[in-house]
């Protein structure tokens, strides 16, 4: 594979009556933050274009990126990070830990575990844990935490393996890696090798309901590859030797849906709730590829909008800073043409990233005190999933007269 290759099949059904719908600026890999020694090295930019399944209705990147660019070595993000996402994972363990009734003699596994948070939760509640995750770096220092954590990419032929030494898996899950991975029927097939025939699978990804209906275009980046409505999922497991039991529509990332399945003719009966989200996604017209159409010139006009209030409070000697340094902040910068003429710096709340500069834009990363130290006049929040808590957590900053800006739906000042 070289560094990039044009997908002409649908992930989910393998259709190819495939129909580019949106096209994006390219960016470079949006999580490859940069050192002081590399702003002068050029940077590879990679197209981001979304293509529509006119079969089954799935919505995909076209370009794919070679993942081990993407997810290996120097890869930045932890789950830890974000408190609000650690409660959210704390809730999830308890809740299906109690669901299914799952105990000491119960395995249960994570794909795309990242730092084992999760799975932490899971191993309090009494259960074996293993993770699996292809970021080398952050498997090793998961494993050294006391959560084993196998440092690959998940496939089919690694699931031998796995149920070979470990045995079944009673529950599986994965949490925002469903929409990573480019050969994802094999990855399915890969949980039906390793699930027990009465286990459950239950998978959390980012919902393309809440993405179009609230202007999220930013979430489309390389490490994303798949935008996911619920009706597309009915054909990857049909051809996996999976079924669809259930799903809920729950708040992490802005927005996702929880989506529970277990192999095909398994001991549990499904519930009536798939199918009612899925005439809602009808009724919002995700079934028709203008919808997306639509959406790309929507999104458009967001960023004439964005790039005037920005620019107007530059123009009238206002400071600048952003806060998140957030994969999808290299989308929204890009496409927005927002830069350091615009932005003085981004603070992160992630060690890993201060000191470092974003990617295609070359703005400084710092640490959140900076905006204290150097008192810039507005915060555009570009981590918009977690508006909330940055607000709460900085409301000295507002009280000192700064004021935060929130770039979608609708770009607007926040009152104090």
């Amino acid at each position: 594979m070289t560094d990039w290759y044009l997908r002409t099949s649908c992930r989910m059904c393998d259709g190819r009556d495939l129909q580019r719908v949106m096209v994006l600026t390219p960016t470079p890999p949006g999580n490859n933050f940069l050192r002081q020694d590399e702003l002068e090295s050029p940077e590879a930019r990679y197209p981001l274009e979304l293509y529509f399944c006119g079969t089954c209705h799935h919505l995909q990147l076209g370009h794919v990126v070679d993942p081990k660019i993407l997810y290996q070595n120097d890869y930045s993000y932890v789950s830890a990070t974000s408190s609000k996402f650690v409660e959210h994972l704390r809730t999830y363990a308890k809740d299906m830990a109690e669901r299914f009734r799952l105990g000491p003699s119960d395995l249960v596994a994570d794909i795309g575990s990242n730092d084992g948070t999760c799975l932490r939760f899971f191993k309090d509640a009494g259960c074996k844990v293993l993770g699996v995750d292809p970021a080398t770096e952050i498997a090793k220092r998961a494993s050294a935490s006391g959560i084993e954590t196998i440092g690959e990419f998940f496939s089919g032929s690694l699931a031998q393996r796995l149920r070979a030494r470990y045995g079944a898996a009673t529950f599986i899950t994965s949490h925002n890696a469903c929409a990573h991975i480019d050969q994802l029927d094999d990855v399915v097939r890969g949980v039906h090798h390793w699930l027990a025939d009465d286990g459950v699978f239950v998978l959390e990804v980012g919902y393309l309901l809440d993405v179009y209906r609230n202007n999220w275009f930013d979430t489309i980046y390389h490490e994303h590859l798949d935008y996911h409505s619920l009706a597309p999922f009915n054909h990857l497991f049909a051809r996996t030797g999976m079924e669809l039991l259930a799903a809920q529509r729950v708040s992490p990332q802005g927005g996702s849906i929880r989506v529970f399945a277990q192999k095909a003719r398994g001991p549990r009966r499904a519930d009536g709730s798939a199918a009612r989200l899925i005439e809602l996604e009808v009724e919002n017209n995700l079934d028709k590829a203008q919808t997306f159409v639509e959406f790309g010139r929507r999104v458009d006009e967001v960023g004439v909008r964005l790039r005037s209030l920005v620019r107007g409070l530059k123009a009238d000697g206002k400071s600048i800073a952003a806060y998140g340094a957030a994969t999808k902040a290299t989308t929204l910068l890009t496409h927005f043409q927002l830069g350091k003429d615009e932005l003085d710096f981004i603070v992160d709340d992630n060690p890993l990233k201060q000191g470092l500069f974003s990617p295609a834009t070359h703005i400084p990363v710092l640490a959140p005190e900076a905006l204290y130290r150097l008192r810039p006049d507005y915060v555009l929040i570009l981590a918009w999933n977690f508006a909330e808590p940055i607000v709460a957590m900085h409301r000295r900053y507002a009280q000192e007269g700064g004021k935060f800006v929130v770039p979608m739906p609708e770009p607007r000042v926040l009152e104090s």
